[in-house]
């Protein structure tokens, strides 16, 4: 898999935060958390700090990233824990799921992608949560002005309401937008929506 600048900025930041023993829920996590149980996709789990606490909790996760570093990083964690979690290496962009979970989540990920990628992803992941389960999506909307994680031209900024769109006929359980200081006098600002899928109607 083609390295690009994102995962090598992100390959440095898990290996210092394994180095520093940073295990630490981000604030994002933080709200997810409480909403998770059974069967967990953590998709873009970075070190898989939210994996192994939903994990802690009785969830079993499957947790994806493409960074060889957190993936490696959590296989160890998880097994010196002896926690249910299934972490995988792979390439999140082209990633065609082939189950259904009770939670999906993806935390900081899809602006990562360029805007196409970035919909056909998060269309994939919605697919895959049961009818009933739910969904927790995070992602850097427009109004950021740090961009120097992102590969040139491979970025998404979302528009601030695009995700409550996309969301239509779910029940919204949680939605927020978060402005964050960056270096530089500049921002990162977030919106995190926390939404169930409707149940299957009967016939």
């Amino acid at each position: 898999m083609k390295t690009n600048k994102s995962i090598a900025f992100f390959d440095r930041q898990f290996q210092q935060q394994a180095h520093d023993q940073d295990f630490t829920l981000n604030p994002f996590e933080l709200v997810a958390l409480p909403h998770l149980s059974g069967r967990v996709l953590d998709f873009g789990c970075g070190m898989g700090n939210l994996a192994v606490a939903a994990a802690q909790r009785g969830c079993f996760v499957v947790a994806m990233d493409a960074s060889r570093s957190a993936v490696s990083h959590l296989r160890q964690r998880a097994l010196a824990e002896a926690l249910p979690i299934e972490a995988i290496e792979a390439d999140l962009r082209n990633h065609a799921g082939t189950e259904d979970f009770d939670c999906v989540v993806s935390i900081g990920l899809l602006m990562f992608f360029d805007c196409p990628t970035a919909h056909r992803v998060l269309s994939m992941l919605q697919a895959h949560v049961r009818p009933g389960g739910i969904a927790v999506i995070n992602v850097l909307v427009e109004g950021t002005t740090y961009l120097d994680m992102f590969e040139p031209g491979h970025y998404c900024l979302f528009p601030r309401n695009e995700m409550a769109s996309r969301f239509a006929g779910w029940e919204i359980m949680h939605s927020e937008f978060r402005d964050f200081e960056a270096p530089g006098r500049r921002i990162k600002s977030f919106a995190t929506l926390i939404a169930r899928k409707p149940e299957r109607q009967k016939t």
